[in-house]
């Protein structure tokens, strides 16, 4: 079973600036995620947290690299402090020698997509496609041909792009000839595409099942506190319903949770869909995701995550 924990490596996945937001100025996760020049990122923490992860029962790190590495094929997206390839193959095998599989997440939604530079005002035009496909490509070719290739495409909205300087979304056939254009690279890179699951929450069945296709593995994420579907606000009904969905439907999935709103969060999810999905092998495993930078003042609450982790997995 994938028991599995979300990290970052490049950090340019939300606001394409600083935000004069109150928030911002109040909540140092929130400053995380605006956009930096620079990689903001903490080695020893990566390491103390590997370690830890493993110690808990780990098996597996999803590691969003987004602008973190230096490409060789676009060295104009890395950030100042990038990984080399070297380097990012070094720290891979210091995964796979903790026992962890390493797995490279890209985020291709246009409200994850900062760390494309100036491609990410190109979306949908040949030069886009280009660059898309040569980081695909490459960093399949770095993690040594991985099972599994994480292309994000989570909340592609206007209201989550309200304070971005530059705003596109894509809608109808384009969003999810798109959507294919990346599974069919990625698959082509000798990979198998995984994504975040929230375009089931706004579209019928139907219409999710004719366009994506069934080897895709998909990711669910609700960081609420309560799962009694009766007990639900009806807007929010269908974040917990998806995972039911996707296994009616006959998708692999991995469902994930998060410290970031409520520490019950991840124990819940694990519990709601071992009682739910428990006769279904199509239950791959699951994952935590923090969504803290790796930086020295994210240390408790990324740890805190795995301790979480461990406690919802004990006695397995």
């Amino acid at each position: 079973m994938i028991k599995s924990i979300l990290l970052h490596l490049g950090s340019n996945l939300w606001e394409d600036h600083m935000p004069d937001r109150p928030e911002f100025k109040k909540f140092e996760k929130l400053h995380d995620r605006a956009y930096s020049p620079d990689l903001q990122f903490d080695e020893k923490l990566w390491r103390k947290t590997l370690t830890r992860f493993a110690e808990a029962g780990g098996n597996m790190v999803i590691i969003d690299v987004a602008d973190g590495i230096r490409y060789q094929s676009r060295p104009e997206l890395g950030v100042n402090g990038a990984w080399s390839g070297a380097k990012l193959r070094e720290e891979l095998r210091r995964c796979r020698d903790l026992g962890l599989e390493p797995i490279p997440k890209l985020n291709f939604s246009s409200c994850h997509d900062t760390w494309l530079g100036i491609y990410a005002r190109m979306l949908s035009t040949p030069q886009y496609y280009d660059c898309c496909r040569d980081v695909i490509r490459e960093v399949g070719e770095l993690f040594d041909g991985p099972r599994f290739l994480h292309i994000g495409m989570d909340e592609e909205t206007g209201a989550h792009q309200r304070y971005y300087n530059y705003v596109v979304v894509r809608q109808g056939q384009l969003w999810w000839d798109d959507l294919n254009f990346y599974i069919d690279t990625v698959r082509g890179a000798g990979c198998r595409s995984w994504m975040w699951s929230d375009i089931l929450w706004h579209c019928d069945s139907d219409v999710f099942r004719k366009n994506v296709p069934l080897d895709v593995v998909q990711s669910n994420w609700y960081y609420g506190a309560e799962f009694n579907i009766d007990a639900l606000p009806e807007a929010i009904r269908p974040y917990v319903l998806t995972y039911l969905k996707l296994s009616e439907m006959g998708y692999e999935q991995v469902p994930t949770g998060s410290n970031w709103s409520f520490d019950s969060n991840y124990a819940d999810t694990v519990k709601f869909c071992r009682e739910h999905l428990r006769n279904d092998p199509k239950l791959l495993g699951f994952m935590t995701a923090p969504w803290l930078m790796t930086e020295d003042h994210n240390e408790e609450k990324l740890l805190a995550a795995i301790d979480l982790f461990k406690a919802a997995h004990s006695g397995e």
